[in-house]
């Protein structure tokens, strides 16, 4: 393996952003692990409050434990100019699928529509969603959250309105593929995998080498899935990544992508550690351990999901990290989202910011997601060593055909990376 880069980080400093307000819906002043200051309630009305005892899935559960419930409305005095608006919620009942349904509105245009928070918490009730609004433009002093019931009533447990980041000179470009040329990916750089169908999460398709589902062109590289018999599969797609020829650890790593749109797709800009042993303890070098059941080298030893976004939720965009403490075969999984309307039709930047002190998710220069070292040791953060970048298409699988199946008739689509580049702190 390749020396791997270990990056100049920021420690613990805060990334560049102006923050703005916070508060916790329905209960006391709070600081999260971040350290965002929750103010008590104020600027909220409507609805009742409730409170829970337990909820699974965010380093900040108190943040969930107190909610509102019913005509909920948020109005804060702001100055005006351009904002992020994260909401956070937990499904306090118990409830199914499409029972309690509703719109969110800011500043009176509708940002998400039947939004159902069981579901989007991968079906469990009593767990953290993110839920993070890009751009929202203030122009008459005040910001408005309103909530439109369509089964049963709105629920909301905590608010954060950021302002926009300040532009910096502290990141220095250290490697990078702008994919100025033509053919197969720079293999100084980058390895081509062959899989079958079913290795992992039960994807539908075989991962070939092939310039059909893998190639640099246009100044693009290109992934590209089809529908097609091979190799005892019906779809084929492309996945490259930089392990022995680019690892990292610590920096940001930031890459610009268009992604491919429609049922059954689920591209992903990621990250597994180099040595995916280093933490496994019922495995050791040489094991087949991707998709393994019985090599615990995943979660054990980590991943970094820069982006990943599946087509029946066109536009949710999810950052996620994954360990022994906290993995999604637990529903415990850490993540965000944030709503990007374009994704099938603009580029957009996908970045991570990682220190030994936390993780931070952008999609251009909105941040949207942090995960912070507890100091409890390697099971919640096996983030302490060199990682390499992978970029893919799935189809199907357990979470692309969640939504309903593969629709045959999207095919081929395509995920368009402009560029993928890596930095270290100044």
């Amino acid at each position: 393996m390749a020396t791997a880069l270990t990056l100049s980080a920021c420690g613990s400093e805060e990334p560049d952003t102006v923050f703005e307000w916070a508060v916790n819906v329905g209960g006391p002043a709070y600081t999260g692990v971040d350290g965002v200051a929750y103010a008590a309630e104020e600027f909220v009305s409507g609805g009742e409050t409730g409170s829970l005892e337990k909820v699974k899935g965010s380093q900040d559960e108190p943040l969930y434990l107190s909610y509102r419930v019913g005509d909920i409305r948020v109005e804060k005095p702001l100055a005006n100019g351009l904002y992020d608006v994260i909401l956070h919620f937990a499904e306090p009942d118990e409830i199914g699928g499409k029972e309690r349904l509703f719109d969110v509105l800011v500043n009176g245009e509708k940002r998400v529509e039947s939004l159902d928070v069981m579901v989007s918490r991968d079906g469990k009730i009593r767990s953290a969603l993110t839920v993070a609004f890009p751009d929202v433009r203030v122009t008459d002093g005040r910001l408005q959250v309103e909530f439109e019931a369509i089964r049963l009533e709105p629920i909301l447990s905590a608010v954060v309105v950021r302002g926009k980041p300040a532009a910096t000179d502290r990141w220095s470009l250290v490697w990078q593929d702008e994919f100025d040329y033509e053919g197969a990916p720079d293999p100084s750089k980058w390895n081509l995998e062959e899989w079958p169908a079913r290795k992992v999460n039960d994807e539908d398709q075989t991962y070939t080498s092939r310039p059909k589902n893998v190639r640099v062109e246009d100044g693009n590289l290109v992934i590209e899935a089809h529908k097609e018999d091979f190799n005892d599969a019906n779809y084929t797609s492309g996945r490259i990544q930089s392990q022995g020829k680019g690892d990292f650890l610590y920096g940001r790593i930031e890459a610009r992508a268009k992604l491919p749109r429609g049922m059954g797709s689920w591209p992903a800009i990621w990250m597994l550690p180099s040595d995916p042993f280093t933490y496994a303890t019922t495995c050791s070098e040489g094991a087949d351990w991707q998709g393994s059941a019985t090599c615990d080298a995943w979660p054990n030893s980590g991943e970094i999901d820069i982006l990943e976004h599946v087509g029946y939720e066109m536009g949710h965009v999810h950052g996620t990290v994954h360990t022994k403490a906290y993995y999604w075969a637990e529903w415990e999984q850490r993540k965000g989202r944030i709503l990007i309307d374009d994704v099938d039709d603009a580029f957009h930047d996908y970045v991570v910011e990682w220190s030994p002190e936390r993780i931070d998710m952008y999609v251009d220069d909105s941040l949207y997601f942090t995960y912070v070292n507890e100091g409890t040791g390697w099971e919640a953060w096996p983030f302490d060593k060199p990682f390499h970048v992978i970029i893919n298409i799935a189809v199907g699988g357990m979470w692309g055909r969640a939504g309903g199946g593969i629709d045959d008739s999207i095919f081929p689509q395509r995920l368009l990376v402009d560029y993928v580049r890596v930095y270290e702190s100044t």
